[in-house]
């Protein structure tokens, strides 16, 4: 039964996601030897279809040893040579599944930052993200089923369902909310705790259908910089370098964030928020849309899709749907609007759009519902 599934993922990876064509060279990263058994179906559907595949095996265990001693020279090194092989590819895949997201809780945090300076932002930021086709989705190993609480068996039945939904039903459902989004200029979000006021005009809009991320399903623009004042309390836990934040608090004052608070860790949480000037203004505000994903389960790319929630990211923006805002850092932190989570309502223009996580449009509600998004 996995087999099959794998099958049909590795086929919706290929054809759809990164309509890899007959010549192009796929860039494979695969982390976690549980995803070994996608990997070899990726590789083995992406030869038939006349693709090269470069692929490689890495996970946070292995990072570790690097970021234990390695130096800034060290690093550039190796930046350098993935740098040169993405920009070969034509394609990316990244299949996330290492079997402990902690492996880097106690590597010093300053080693983290220039890691992610000096090989992250100019390998994927740089190139990756604004050159290649590209996906990147999360595999459904013991480590993930252990932070969403439940049983591997169990979620591997949900994690197929999701991420073999059908994301052309969910593209054309997406649009009427993108056309939406593109008439819009104030937007309000409330919930407890929570009372934010931006503008969104003339910021792009796009919607995310399972080109970018597996799971998808969120419709993404950006705040105008500067438009950004109140408070919002995210009501997620956030799994970020080997730490889970809890209630993180922002206040804003005319786009930047002049106060951070959280349950835990919260020096950690203003460290990363002074990565560099422009950390502390958001770069993406996107409504999350899929059914299948309703509750958090520490992984962003989940967490950032469920049903009825708003995302709001400190840092860098994204070339698709521009607004200025260059940094190291983008963390997306998740505020889930149902009524089982509080409640909550987001405001277009003063006219109310959604109401604890209900699109006050029947047929925007429905375009988004379970039984029509089920592949």
């Amino acid at each position: 039964m996995k087999d099959k599934r794998n099958q049909i993922l590795a086929r919706n990876l290929l054809d759809y996601s990164v309509t890899l064509q007959p010549g192009e060279i796929l860039y494979l990263e695969i982390k976690g030897f549980q995803t070994l058994e996608l990997g070899k179906e990726i590789i083995k559907y992406a030869t038939e279809k006349g693709g090269v595949t470069f692929w490689y095996y890495n996970d946070e265990s292995i990072i570790r040893q690097f970021l234990k001693t390695a130096t800034e020279d060290q690093m550039k090194a190796l930046a350098d040579y993935h740098l040169d092989m993405m920009k070969k590819a034509s394609a990316y895949l990244g299949l996330r599944g290492s079997e402990n997201p902690f492996d880097l809780a106690d590597i010093d945090p300053k080693q983290l930052e220039r890691f992610q300076k000096i090989f992250y932002k100019p390998v994927h930021l740089e190139e990756r993200v604004k050159r290649t086709k590209w996906c990147v989705m999360r595999y459904p190993n013991n480590a993930m089923a252990q932070l969403a609480e439940t049983s591997q068996e169990k979620f591997e039945d949900f994690y197929f369902d999701v991420c073999n939904l059908n994301y052309a039903k969910m593209s054309k459902a997406m649009d009427p909310l993108v056309d939406l989004v593109n008439r819009t200029d104030k937007v309000r979000i409330t919930a407890p705790g929570t009372d934010l006021t931006f503008s969104i005009k003339d910021i792009l809009v796009v919607k995310c259908d399972g080109t970018r991320n597996i799971p998808d399903g969120e419709v993404y623009t950006a705040p105008v910089r500067e438009s950004i004042n109140g408070t919002i309390r995210y009501n997620t836990p956030s799994l970020r370098e080997g730490y889970v934040y809890n209630d993180i608090t922002l206040t804003f004052r005319d786009g930047r964030i002049v106060e951070a608070k959280a349950s835990s860790y919260e020096d950690k949480l203003n460290k990363a928020l002074d990565t560099d000037e422009n950390a502390r203004y958001v770069g993406e505000f996107a409504i999350g849309v899929n059914p299948f994903v309703l509750h958090p389960m520490k992984d962003t790319l989940f967490d950032e899709k469920i049903r009825g929630s708003i995302h709001l990211t400190p840092g860098c923006c994204y070339d698709e749907a521009p607004n200025g805002n260059v940094s190291a850092i983008h963390w997306d932190l998740v505020l889930i609007q149902r009524k089982d989570y509080g409640g909550g309502e987001i405001y277009f223009d003063d006219k109310l759009i959604r109401k604890d996580g209900v699109f006050t449009d029947a047929k925007l509600e429905k375009a988004f519902s379970e039984e029509n998004l089920r592949g």
